[in-house]
């Protein structure tokens, strides 16, 4: 999950690259005629979105679905096939109150996730390992918090609140901004803002985010891959309603039985080694055209079933071992052979991300083949901050 869901959002982060090809007929609404609204500038709602930082309470659905237009990976064992990682839908129930009081649930199939705040407290829980990681916020130390912003950027946006942000946050002269038609998107009267970058290299044809009339809340972030016209990624509000959720959706008890991790809550200076969520070694090129490098072992942290023991108990630890590795390297070997005076590598195409393979590094960019040939060797080294 580490890498197919952070490879979705990581690339470039101005571009909100989320990798995908069609939009499943389920979560696309019967077409409805455009709502009358009044006129308004790309500026103007540029202006109305940064003035949302206060997202009012709410609760709802989000979809996010996406498609990469892999090759089929047949599924290995107990293993679940790397395509599948990266692609479909996947629903998130949202409980907003404010920033310090929300739950973010993403049932699964068999499985839910949860990440619960309640004030000074956050919990995350994984059924499926029946774990828990509590974070104590209130009386953490500031080089705490700052980790935990770290850690809070370094996680794919779930909301289409979060993927505008990221999507918005570099409108500058290398992108077009302009307003389309006005929209339906979850019962809600919206504008449309659209991005289009001006770079040719890019493969993004543009990114179209749906702006609540009333709100100015994002209700949807649909991003088209150069020349398409479908979506090649929706992250969607299907169902909303501005109404204060009940504070029982913030109240949490692990479990019993659950593994509860406190490391999280320790104190600066106490030594804890946690994994990193992204993996990230670098990044070349800057907004639309940025690619990012990281090493070919992210691919591990993709989680697949527990491998069954002779005795029949699950092997967590056993995960990519066997089956699961035959899978990563029926992805890698999906890859085109390529080379230049830059090397010999594999280079693996979507619809909206190319992923070029060297040795034990990936670069990936929502790019033109030529621009990941030039990040070999010239990406800069990611930082602590």
């Amino acid at each position: 999950m580490r890498f197919s869901r952070k490879a979705r959002w990581a690339v470039p982060a101005a571009a909100v690259v989320i990798t995908g090809g069609t939009i499943a007929g389920s979560v696309i609404t019967v077409a409805q005629a455009a709502p009358a609204l009044p006129p308004k500038t790309p500026a103007q709602l540029l202006a109305a979105v940064a003035s949302t930082q206060k997202i009012p309470p709410l609760t709802g659905t989000v979809v996010e679905t996406a498609s990469l237009g892999l090759p089929a990976l047949p599924q290995v064992g107990n293993s679940t096939s790397l395509t599948s990682l990266i692609s479909g839908s996947h629903t998130i129930k949202v409980y907003w109150q404010d920033g310090t009081h929300f739950r973010l649930a993403i049932p699964q199939q068999m499985s839910e996730t949860d990440l619960i705040r309640d004030g000074g407290t956050a919990w995350l829980w994984q059924s499926t390992s029946d774990s828990v990681t509590k974070f104590s916020l209130a009386d953490a130390a500031p080089a705490t918090h700052k980790k935990i912003k770290k850690v809070e950027a370094q996680l794919p946006p779930l909301t289409p609140q979060q993927a505008a942000n990221e999507a918005l946050a570099a409108v500058g002269k290398t992108t077009v901004v302009s307003v389309d038609s006005a929209v339906n998107v979850a019962g809600e009267p919206a504008y449309e803002l659209v991005l289009a970058p001006k770079d040719s290299r890019s493969t993004i044809g543009s990114i179209r985010i749906a702006i609540d009339a009333k709100t100015n809340v994002p209700l949807r972030v649909q991003v088209f891959a150069k020349g398409a016209s479908s979506p090649a990624l929706q992250v969607s509000y299907t169902q909303i309603s501005y109404v204060a959720p009940s504070p029982a959706n913030f109240a949490f008890t692990p479990p019993p039985g659950a593994t509860v991790d406190n490391t999280a809550s320790q104190q600066a200076g106490e030594k804890t080694e946690s994994p990193s969520l992204d993996g990230t070694t670098g990044t070349y090129g800057t907004g639309w055209l940025t690619v990012a490098e990281v090493p070919q072992s992210l691919l591990s942290m993709a989680k697949t079933a527990p491998a069954q023991s002779a005795a029949g108990s699950s092997s967590p630890g056993s995960a990519f071992s066997g089956d699961g590795q035959l899978a990563i390297n029926a992805f890698l070997g999906a890859g085109k052979p390529v080379s230049g005076s830059w090397g010999t590598g594999r280079l693996i195409h979507t619809s909206l991300v190319n992923i070029l393979v060297v040795g034990n590094e990936m670069y990936i960019g929502a790019v033109e083949p030529s621009v990941l040939y030039a990040a070999v060797g010239h990406a800069t080294p990611a930082g602590d901050s």
